[in-house]
């Protein structure tokens, strides 16, 4: 059975894994992305995370067959490098990602956008196994998108597309790291929750997170009602919007916050029915990612085992 790395590339975590082909981790962590500190940090972290899973490998006499990376942004056709377009880690354009990587690596690297990844680990391995048409929605630090078409997924021209977090939703709106306004990710993003529960509650930057935004809406505290509310409905006209153009099977909601309960997609699926034409959405059914936060490594890894991964 063949093994691979794959690696999750998010705006606050790295996460790692050796995966073998029944979709198995045999071994996985994570560690902070340090963004903040710009690409050189970031690519140390990749570096590292790799290194731990190779000296796992070592231990077990596995045979690697490269590492995948899923990386917010759009990456180049060949999977080499990245082009642009994530916002949330400074410098991450025109980088050759997977040369850097397999230069300290010494395995071969192929690189995808992250949304992708989640896509095809779910795909593979979780809640879109048997479907062809799927609309991958992923909501963090930012919105990511994958769609499958037929059973293959759509990137767009060049690899360019799917930038699902940057349709507009609010044409008045504030501005968007992108250049643009009123962008999705920035009203539906996790980030996006807790910037407005922050304001709501009277809080400064850092004061929160998602998961006191959930536990404050739990206990009923108003700032917390109305910043869910608000964030449902963004994110509900979001998924409306790819259900209008794509008419899928399913949805597949993931993220750190789509774990949140039931309560969660209770609440989203409503209000997607609500704003999606019922005649695109007669077979759609909205379900939570069945990988967790595994997802990304999943499918990262899938890049070097499974020659058609499509990915």
């Amino acid at each position: 059975m063949k093994q691979a790395i794959g690696m999750d590339l998010g705006g606050t975590s790295v996460k790692y894994a050796v995966v073998d082909e029944s979709g198995a981790s045999l071994f996985s962590g994570q560690l902070p992305t340090c963004a903040d500190k710009g690409a050189e940090a970031v690519l140390a972290q990749l570096s590292r995370g790799a290194a731990l899973c190779r000296e796992f490998a070592a231990g077990q006499s596995l045979a690697l067959e490269g590492i995948g990376i899923g990386t917010p942004g759009i990456v180049s056709s060949d999977g080499r490098t990245v082009l642009g377009g994530a916002e949330n880690i400074p410098e991450w354009e025109n980088l050759p990602l997977a040369e850097r990587i397999e230069s300290v690596a010494g395995l071969p690297v192929r690189a995808s956008n992250d949304a992708n990844m989640m896509a095809l680990g779910e795909s593979l391995f979780g809640a879109a196994q048997g479907a062809t048409d799927v609309v991958f929605v992923t909501v963090g630090t930012g919105i990511g998108c994958g769609v499958l078409v037929d059973g293959l997924l759509y990137r767009g021209y060049r690899n360019r597309g799917m930038e699902m977090g940057h349709i507009t939703v609010r044409s008045d709106g504030e501005p968007c790291a992108c250049g643009s306004v009123g962008c999705l990710e920035h009203y539906a993003s996790t980030s996006a929750l807790v910037r407005r529960y922050c304001v709501l509650a009277g809080l400064g930057d850092g004061e929160a997170d998602g998961r006191v935004v959930v536990d404050a809406y739990l206990r009923g505290e108003a700032a917390a009602v109305q910043a869910m509310e608000e964030h449902w409905d963004y994110l509900a006209h979001g998924i409306a919007s790819m259900i209008n153009l794509f008419a899928p099977q399913r949805v597949v909601v993931g993220g750190g916050i789509s774990e949140a309960g039931d309560f969660y997609f209770g609440a989203l699926r409503c209000k997607v029915e609500r704003y999606a034409m019922p005649v695109c959405a007669a077979d759609t059914q909205l379900v939570a990612a069945a990988l967790g936060n595994r997802a990304g490594c999943l499918g990262a890894a899938g890049l070097f085992l499974y020659e058609n991964s499509h990915a």
